[in-house]
């Protein structure tokens, strides 16, 4: 990722931003950070169909950058090449989820997944092994890998979905908010509180990888690339146990009629 060594100058922006929201810092910074937009932006068109153009998610990813610039606090430790291509990497997947792009066959896996883990946790009354999973879904290991990682790429399975389709209004939600004991949630209060309840329950009983995933990731605030640095695997690897834990827990949901399924026919 070609970005440029820091220096006093970039700190002085950096300080200049902050304290007085100069927009002449904040060129400045975008300039300096913007090689991460086109890093990100390369990954990402790798893993969607040829008429995607790489142009079209710079400009996408540019958003995303300038609200990490915005939003970062220079005096955490996280390094901001982190924190900002998570930030990017969403904004891009956000457009093109508005787009509407996403292939069929991508969500189609996605609901087949949803679908294999309901019927193998009725069965064995545990959470299944990918193992276990690719054979029920008459996969290879690799080719199980392969769907979590097209499904990744996509933004299909974030959790924040997921609590917008129990909302049933279509708008998006937190689901850090949502499981906050202040945070507004749809439904009369006992309603909200049981789902809580079981939902923390649930985060609790899932493979201890994707619990400790989705823990750092919606909760203690990491990004992906932080969390596969604390773990020693790949970003990617790491999108992918995130994936599968969303999916996971989606299909629990299901199940647990909190959510409604959407079939999607082959």
């Amino acid at each position: 990722m070609p970005v440029r060594e820091p220096t006093d100058e970039l700190e002085r922006a950096w300080w200049t931003y902050k304290a007085s929201a100069d927009r002449v810092a904040r060129d400045q910074l975008i300039l300096h950070y913007s090689p991460i937009v086109k890093y990100v932006a390369a990954r990402v068109v790798a893993r969607l169909p040829s008429n995607v153009d790489e142009s079209d998610l710079i400009s996408y990813g540019m958003f995303g950058l300038i609200d990490a610039i915005d939003r970062f606090d220079p005096e955490r430790k996280t390094k901001f090449e982190s924190y900002a291509m998570d930030r990017i990497r969403g904004a891009i997947v956000d457009e093109l989820r508005s787009l509407d792009w996403v292939p069929r066959n991508v969500r189609l896996r996605a609901k087949k997944l949803e679908h294999a883990y309901q019927r193998l946790e009725g069965t064995l009354n545990r959470s299944p092994s990918d193992r276990e999973l690719a054979a029920a879904l008459e996969l290879s290991g690799d080719q199980l890998q392969q769907w979590l990682a097209e499904i990744s790429v996509t933004g299909v399975a974030e959790l924040d979905d997921v609590f917008s389709d129990s909302d049933g209004d279509g708008e998006p939600g937190r689901m850090v908010e949502w499981l906050a004991d202040g945070g507004d949630a749809p439904g009369d209060l006992m309603e909200v509180e049981e789902t809580r309840q079981w939902l923390r329950i649930t985060l609790n009983d899932l493979p201890e990888r994707e619990k400790m995933v989705l823990t750092l990731y919606y909760f203690e605030g990491l990004s992906l690339a932080e969390i596969a640095d604390a773990l020693g695997v790949t970003v990617s690897r790491i999108s992918q146990v995130h994936t599968k834990a969303v999916l996971h827990l989606r299909s629990r949901m299901v199940g647990a009629g909190l959510v409604h399924d959407t079939d999607i026919d082959a």
